[in-house]
């Protein structure tokens, strides 16, 4: 555990997509991953908005960015952005995957679905 309540560093994220999108055929914009946790979602300019979503059900409040080139942190709770340690790798989606992803399930008027 980190010197921040709710962030634990050494835990792995659960897998290079979201995990809810990936269960149902869903797509996502860009990807968050939960800094307790490790369950990776999807934003909330997404369609389904998975990330948030986990945070009101776990009572897990703090987020990172997944995606490549960003490292914030996000609490849901606050509503603030701030920096926070190192998480375990991988620190984001693989560099091959398209955002939006996935590749093939990303419909071509994805614009008109974000919010």
């Amino acid at each position: 555990m980190s010197d921040i309540e709710g962030i634990a560093p050494e835990v792995p994220p659960s897998g290079p997509g979201c995990v809810d999108c990936d269960a149902d055929g869903g797509w996502w914009v860009h990807l968050r991953r939960c800094a307790s946790c490790g369950h990776v979602g999807c934003c909330d300019s997404s369609p389904a908005q998975h990330a948030t979503a986990h945070a009101t059900t776990t009572g897990h409040p703090i987020v990172q960015s997944f995606e490549p080139g960003e490292d914030w942190f996000w609490n849901y709770r606050t509503e603030q952005a701030f920096t926070g340690p190192d998480l375990a790798e991988p620190r984001h989606r693989p560099m091959d995957q398209p955002s939006p992803g996935p590749s093939g399930r990303v419909p071509a008027d994805w614009r008109e679905h974000v919010h």
